[in-house]
């Protein structure tokens, strides 16, 4: 998949420019489109109830996600390829981007579409030395300075938050939307969204320049992740015009 454009990916030369990274000297490709960033799934196996992680996955697809990142924490090496072999087999059945969160190594085992690290994981320019150039390479930014050197360093989109807070990830600070509009006018590569964004808050963010959200539990903790995914992914869409 990383060798070719995703189906909705754009053929112009303009875009192709703005979703590569300023110091870019491969071929004219891209790695990732702002559209397959639209509705980013990120999977937490806290709400799994009667149904595997790979159901819930299917389901949310099925009904309108366009990316995933596998996150785990707990895990160790074994059980996370293991894991990441069930759920990149069904983001291969639908032709979505298959994301892997900080653990170069299991994205390396897998052949995954691409790593996404935050700040106080490797730095950015290591990764993309160890994933080369075809993959899609996701960086965490809460700055404007962090912004503009995860680009410089080879980032492909930005992960950008807390924009509200959340459980979970209690760690981080909330984000102004002052801050975050100041970042998606710094840098020519995408932005996502991430942090606490649900169904009541996601339209706030039209007009700050963001082309995607990040949810965790505004898919996978819900009673129905089908009706779910159906009314954020209008949303998304709303979200994102200017």
């Amino acid at each position: 998949m990383p060798q070719e454009l995703h189906p909705t990916a754009a053929t112009s030369s303009m875009k192709s420019a703005r979703c590569r990274p300023k110091n870019w000297k491969g071929a004219l490709k891209l790695r990732v489109d702002k559209n397959d960033l639209l509705l980013y799934a990120v999977t937490d196996r806290q709400w799994l109830g009667n149904a595997s992680l790979a159901e819930q996955l299917d389901e949310a697809i099925h009904a309108g996600v366009t990316v995933v990142q596998l996150r785990e924490k707990e895990l160790d090496f074994d059980a996370f390829v293991s894991l990441g072999k069930e759920l990149q087999a069904v983001a291969k059945r639908h032709r979505v981007p298959f994301i892997i969160n900080d653990a170069v190594d299991v994205a390396l085992a897998l052949d995954a579409d691409g790593v996404h690290v935050g700040q106080s994981d490797m730095q950015a320019e290591d990764v993309r030395s160890r994933i080369g150039e075809e993959k899609i390479l996701g960086v965490s930014a809460h700055s404007v300075e962090e912004a503009l050197a995860a680009e410089r360093n080879g980032a492909d989109y930005l992960g950008v938050g807390a924009i509200y807070g959340t459980a979970t990830k209690l760690d981080v600070d909330t984000l102004s939307i002052e801050t975050l509009q100041q970042i998606c006018q710094a840098v020519s590569i995408p932005v996502v969204g991430i942090g606490g964004i649900a169904e009541g808050n996601i339209l706030n963010l039209k007009g700050s320049g963001i082309d995607g959200v990040a949810v965790v539990s505004a898919i996978f903790a819900q009673p129905d992740i089908t009706a779910a995914v159906k009314r954020l992914r209008p949303l998304a869409e709303a979200m994102v015009q200017s």
